[in-house]
């Protein structure tokens, strides 16, 4: 069996006095798609700010085989570590095909770029048609969809995706899960947060309950999603 594209082991991030992920263990096999679920202060995107790089962290955290200790933010995305942020993170004035390009900016293959970004404008339409405009110009619901965009044109090994459709309309939320799973199927490795969780453990392989900093369930996304204290906590049930 191969190694893990994600292991972590013991993490644990502190601000200050305060201890926000206390020891957690996870990890994610080739092609996965792995729900981290669990309320709002639970430690959600202070572990996926710890895998990035962009938060100080103890404990054991190897990405592709090699621990991430010491290996500044900026490489580990040159290796294939991308994240979609809660809150999108776009360019605001950029036009939206100047931050599609942004999103390959450590790719040298300029015809697969091409390639790629013609991809993504098939796969959001509304993104072509407004490709020459400020992205700041957006709805909130273009604008998840274009960071979704920006990250898959990276050609990402492991895509991070903090909230998706957070403060998204229901059709909305429909198209970014719709991308979700394409992406899972092209067998890109996906570490999904996301406070809705019956979407999560719907499109997810394995999930992991993350309450108060500590994992305090794990295993089959569907075993999860009938079990009932999931369903007491999380599904309104």
């Amino acid at each position: 069996m191969s190694a893990p594209v994600l292991r972590i082991t013991g993490l644990q991030v502190a601000y200050g006095g305060i201890q926000a992920v206390k020891g957690i263990d996870l990890e994610i096999g080739a092609g996965e798609l792995v729900a981290l679920i669990g309320a709002n202060g639970a430690g959600k995107t202070t572990t996926l700010r710890a895998v990035t790089g962009s938060q100080d962290w103890r404990g054991s955290i190897q990405y592709l085989g090699r621990s991430t200790q010491d290996v500044p933010a900026h490489e580990l995305l040159r290796q294939g570590l991308v994240m979609v942020p809660e809150g999108r993170g776009i360019f605001t004035r950029m036009t939206v095909a100047e931050n599609l390009l942004m999103g390959a900016y450590a790719r040298r293959d300029a015809a697969a770029i091409a390639d790629d970004l013609e991809e993504q404008y098939r796969t959001f339409p509304r993104l072509k048609q407004r490709a020459a405009q400020l992205a700041g110009n957006l709805s909130g619901g273009e604008q998840q969809m274009l960071a979704m965009a920006r990250a898959l044109m990276s050609r990402p090994r492991l895509l991070l995706l903090d909230e998706p459709s957070m403060g998204l309309a229901p059709i909305m939320v429909e198209k970014i899960f719709e991308v979700i799973r394409a992406a899972s199927a092209r067998a890109i490795p996906i570490l999904l947060v996301e406070q809705n969780a019956r979407l999560a453990l719907e499109a997810a392989h394995r999930a992991y309950v993350l309450e108060s900093g500590v994992v305090t369930l794990h295993g089959e996304a569907q075993e999860l999603l009938h079990d009932p204290k999931v369903r007491a906590a999380y599904l309104g049930e």
